[in-house]
């Protein structure tokens, strides 16, 4: 059995670390209000332009954007992978990553190629440790997510859609559904089809002014920046709340073993006190 000393040392470093649990819990708890808020303010626009952009993909036009048509066969897909960049939050990387690397697997045994644009420190260094063809990156986000910081990497993976170096583009990030539960998507950004967001049976058609191809690139613009945009204040949302939980978790864990180490820590105080007065019988017996 160890001694009281080192008993002692383990609770003191045990306590210590649950007060920068505590505090990361309180942090996180802060921070997933204010990202809860910004992610469910970005749901109603998205929503919205993917409705509009799927009814605009089945709709006769004289002008077809090539973010419409599908193309067959594909040979390379593009994916954007959206992970955090700090971690402590539980299997939240894990899970969006483990399911990426399946879909990755699928397509690397039909022959498709894949190229990958990381949003996020973990995704990043991930697809580098698993040797993918990393395009562009963008790590440092914050706890807000600023559109103009998102732009760049993601275009380089839009240039490619429209070359045709790419015939298909994914998004896989991390949905949030409630504070105890988060959900891992991978979802087709490209071509855009109305089957694939859920549009209803009835085919809409418009009059554009000035033009069609001036309102539908516009439009498709701010479509994939939109998508894009939440997709990101999805998985702050989703890390925020992780992190709150996983930190309650150890907290609670912590409060458990400090409790497990005072009984070890009494029962030892307890065995050298009748050690002490078992020597002091015995030697006053002897004499």
């Amino acid at each position: 059995m160890p001694s009281g000393k080192e008993i002692r040392n383990k609770i003191k470093s045990v306590e210590n670390t649950r007060k920068i649990t505590k505090a990361m819990e309180m942090v996180a708890a802060s921070k997933m209000r204010k990202a809860q808020e910004r992610m469910r303010a970005a749901r109603p626009y998205g929503e919205k332009i993917r409705r509009v952009a799927a009814n605009l993909s089945h709709a006769i036009a004289e002008y077809k954007h090539p973010f419409i048509v599908a193309r067959e066969p594909v040979k390379k897909v593009g994916l954007i992978l959206i992970t955090s960049d700090k971690g402590l939050c539980g299997g939240l990387n894990a899970n969006v990553l483990r399911m990426c690397v399946a879909r990755m697997k699928e397509f690397e045994t039909q022959g498709v190629a894949i190229q990958v644009t990381a949003i996020g420190n973990k995704g990043f260094s991930f697809m580098q440790r698993a040797g993918a063809q990393i395009v562009s990156h963008a790590t440092g986000m914050g706890d807000t997510p600023h559109l103009e910081k998102l732009i760049g990497p993601v275009k380089v993976q839009l240039d490619a859609f429209i070359k045709g170096d790419i015939d298909q583009l994914y998004i896989g990030y991390n949905r949030f559904i409630n504070t105890m539960k988060q959900e891992p998507v991978l979802e087709q950004l490209l071509p855009l089809s109305g089957e694939a967001v859920g549009s209803s049976e009835t085919k809409w058609d418009y009059v554009y002014e000035p033009d069609a191809k001036e309102v539908v690139d516009d439009l498709l613009i701010r479509y994939v920046e939109a998508l894009i945009y939440q997709a990101v204040a999805e998985n702050m949302a989703s890390e925020q709340s992780a992190r709150m939980v996983a930190m309650k978790s150890a907290s609670d864990n912590a409060k458990t073993v400090i409790g497990d180490l005072k009984l070890i820590y009494n029962k030892a105080r307890q065995a050298a006190i009748t050690k002490e007065l078992s020597e002091i019988v015995g030697g006053a017996a002897a004499v």
